[in-house]
Parts: C-alpha cells; sequence; structure tokens
C-alpha cells in the first residue's frame, strides 16, 4: 500500500471526516497537524500546488486535493486502486 499524507486541523470537520474513511478502508496514514506544527504549512501549499485549506490529502506522490475529492474517489471506485502498491 502507497504511504498516505493528511494535512489536516485539529477543529476542522472535513479532516475528521476524511481520517475517518481510510481508517474505515484500514488505511495507516501520517497526519500533520499544521495548527500545532505551523512551520509545515508552506510545505503543504507547494505539495498542494497553492492549496491552502485542510485537508490536503497524498497517496503517495498523488495530491488527491481534499476531503470531497477523497470521497469521490471512493465513490467511483478509485480509492482502492490508488491505494494499491
Amino acid at each position: 500500500m502507497k504511504p498516505v499524507e493528511i494535512y489536516t486541523s485539529p477543529l476542522c470537520g472535513f479532516c475528521h471526516a476524511a481520517k475517518r474513511l481510510l481508517t474505515q478502508k484500514g488505511v495507516a496514514f501520517t497526519e500533520i497537524d499544521v495548527r500545532s506544527d505551523p512551520d509545515r504549512k508552506p510545505e503543504m501549499i507547494a505539495r498542494a500546488n497553492g492549496g491552502r485549506t485542510v485537508p490536503q490529502i497524498f497517496i503517495g506522490e498523488t495530491h488527491v486535493g481534499g476531503c470531497d475529492d477523497l470521497y469521490a474517489l471512493e465513490r467511483a471506485g478509485k480509492l482502492d486502486p490508488l491505494l494499491a502498491a
């Protein structure tokens, strides 16, 4: 399985929803809290091609986008193949 990274903030409902979906699927992920570690926010913005909102989700080197994008991949049946190594 490809590594999954998700940039989050503790009070973000979309962040919690994205993490919930990944957890339900049994996907291990690395969470980067940009509120408690603000030095990581410029990194997130650069990796997300200017995306400033959380969550920003990466599967391997692929920028998925945010929570809505993650759920759209799941509905389309494209999330599992993307997660597969």
